[in-house]
């Protein structure tokens, strides 16, 4: 199954398309942004990063990376990463939203659409997301996503010159789902 657009209250899911650069650039190159990502997140985030990210995200497939589009600008970015070998059945997602988007419950409802699609449409069982203990305003969107703790990864992310706790999010299907 090809995805196209997932359309939710307050924006759109999407592929990327290289019209996004400079709405990318503009959203992304946030200090308080990247503080809760993974150094893989470049800051600044230039329009060279832009370019290589548009340019691999617009033709994969199966689509596991999503533009988060409001009036037609990619604004954040959702995705998932399919897990290897035994693991198969999971998939770690990770978000990230531009900073003047932030408290409108557009990532809940994107963590929801796209765990939704990553059930019904890839035939995931588990989908997981650890987020750095000092972001809370994170590990509210996965619980209201319903996602539940699984555990505290004590000192484990370093970021920034500090070690970090990490807790580990998850929902997870009881069913087998149908593939």
């Amino acid at each position: 199954m090809r995805l196209r657009l997932i359309e939710l209250t307050n924006c759109e899911l999407r592929r990327w398309e290289t019209g996004d650069v400079s709405s990318l650039v503009r959203n992304a190159s946030n200090r308080r942004v990247s503080m809760n990502l993974r150094d893989r997140f470049p800051y600044p985030y230039t329009e060279e990063h832009a370019r290589g990210w548009t340019d691999v995200a617009s033709q994969e497939d199966p689509l596991v990376h999503f533009a988060i589009a409001v009036g037609g600008d990619a604004v954040g970015g959702i995705g998932l990463q399919l897990q290897p070998d035994v693991f198969r059945r999971s998939a770690e997602i990770g978000y990230w939203l531009g900073e003047p988007y932030w408290g409108r419950g557009i990532m809940t409802d994107a963590v929801s659409a796209v765990t939704d699609y990553a059930i019904t449409s890839l035939g995931l069982c588990r989908v997981f997301a650890g987020v750095f203990d000092p972001n809370p305003a994170s590990a509210r969107v996965l619980e209201k996503a319903g996602y539940v703790r699984e555990a505290r990864l004590r000192r484990s992310v370093f970021k920034d010159g500090r070690m970090r706790d990490q807790l580990i999010y998850a929902y997870v299907v009881e069913d087998e789902p149908r593939i």
